[in-house]
């Protein structure tokens, strides 16, 4: 897949736009979200996601990852417990319904964890997806392993668990944007320092987790947009930002995080940053 630069979106109205909740999530679904595409892609062709196939999607947000699955005849739950507002996004994308338009697909969404998603007599889901990137954070891998375990039950033995991490830095552009949040957050006592990914980051989770790696791929996915102006919109709503927000201000981040993107803008405005993602295929026991 060729990926494509998102179009040039709106300035949302008031005076703070980053600094609301539903606004970033809004960024977040149109702008941002479709960056990991070519992953959702590659993963769901691997496993031949399809008719007959029950999804678990953990930290499933705004629901895209859901929708493509759900595209190909999967049946799919999102569970997700850290952004009521990319949920709310999500339920508008898979179940109209209760907009009074007809359902684009069997979906069920959870606020919440993996055991609310739990429903007595139901078959076992055949795959659990964990999509949101690790490895960009110091400790940003922290509770995957127990939100990992606590989904495991309610999945088929053998069934796969895919992880996401992000490649290396060498191969990831957006890497050195991203450490603008750590220079800017470093005066927060015990924020999250940005760190290089590890090989086994994946693996070890796995582990902790109680499954048993089995396999892994390599996906390139450009961040690409259509000016710097969305560029900061997008990368701002990832919620990696957010410490540095708040110890230093809103402006000063957005000041920084155009500058560092100087080096990634191309003739015609728009913005191109070539990553590399790394996923990880785990099985239940």
């Amino acid at each position: 897949m060729t990926p494509t630069l998102v179009r040039q979106h709106l300035p949302h109205a008031g005076p703070s736009p980053r600094a609301d909740r539903g606004a970033r999530a809004r960024d977040w679904a149109e702008i941002q979200e479709r960056m990991l595409v070519p992953l959702y892609e590659a993963v769901y062709e691997r496993l031949e996601v399809g008719g007959g196939t029950r999804l678990l999607g953990l930290g499933c947000g705004a629901g895209l990852a859901l929708l493509m699955a759900a595209s190909r005849g999967a049946a799919v739950t999102g569970v997700d417990s850290s952004s009521p507002e990319r949920l709310t996004l999500a339920r508008e994308r898979l179940l109209p319904q209760a907009w009074d338009r007809p359902p684009r697909a069997e979906a069920r969404l959870v606020a919440g964890s993996p055991g609310d998603a739990a429903v007595a007599g139901a078959p076992a889901y055949d795959l659990v997806t964990a999509f949101e990137p690790i490895g960009c954070v110091a400790g940003d891998s922290e509770g995957l392993a127990s939100l990992l375990a606590e989904a495991a039950p309610l999945a088929g033995r053998g069934a796969p668990v895919v992880l996401v991490g992000w490649g290396p830095p060498e191969r990831c552009s957006t890497s050195a944007v991203l450490r603008v949040a750590t220079k800017l957050a470093d005066p927060l006592h015990g924020a999250g320092s940005w760190r290089a990914a590890c090989r086994d980051d994946l693996e070890e989770v796995a582990q902790r987790a109680g499954l048993r790696p089995d396999g892994s791929g390599r996906v390139a996915c450009p961040f690409g947009y259509a000016d710097v102006d969305s560029a900061v919109r997008g990368l701002l709503s990832t919620g990696l930002f957010d410490a540095a927000v708040e110890a230093t201000d809103q402006a000063q981040v957005d000041k920084e995080v155009a500058e560092a993107l100087h080096p990634h803008l191309r003739r015609d405005g728009t913005v191109w940053m070539p990553n590399v993602f790394r996923y990880l295929i785990a099985r239940t026991v």
